[in-house]
């Protein structure tokens, strides 16, 4: 039976449109959020990836791009638990920053002939169109 339903942008969570299946409830953790989990899973598609570099690059390209990477699950985990609307789009924001990071260490990995990157660039643009849509579904405070 295929789910129908509609994601809240956010909690990440899909929700059910007819009223006798019931609904799922809202995040808990940032671990709920799709964002986050496909984040997640994407940062160990880049260590799998990193670990077939040259040794040579283990203090260079190979930390680098590690550590933008980690920095965005990381940042979308901690501007999850934010009270405030600014500051949770501030983490995003770093969040993104970082993605775009990733994104031309992706391009460096491709033009040195240091493995495929297509899946994960595919993954990236995923990752970088959720997380845009929920830094919007954040509600800036009234004036």
């Amino acid at each position: 039976m295929i789910q129908k339903g509609v994601r809240s942008q956010e909690s990440g969570v899909r929700r059910e449109t007819s009223g006798f299946e019931g609904s799922r409830a809202p995040s808990r953790t940032f671990e709920d959020l799709i964002v986050w989990q496909k984040a997640h899973a994407w940062v160990l598609g880049v260590y799998r990836l990193s670990a077939k570099f040259p040794s040579h690059e283990l203090y260079g390209l190979t930390s680098q791009l590690r550590r933008a990477a980690v920095s965005i699950p990381a940042n979308i985990a901690e501007g999850y638990k934010k009270t405030g609307a600014a500051d949770k789009r501030r983490f995003f924001n770093i969040a993104q920053g970082s993605l775009e990071e990733c994104r031309y260490y992706l391009i460096l990995t491709r033009d040195l002939n240091y493995g495929d990157t297509t899946e994960l660039n595919h993954q990236l643009a995923e990752i970088s169109r959720l997380l845009t849509a929920y830094t919007n579904a954040i509600q800036a405070p009234s004036p």
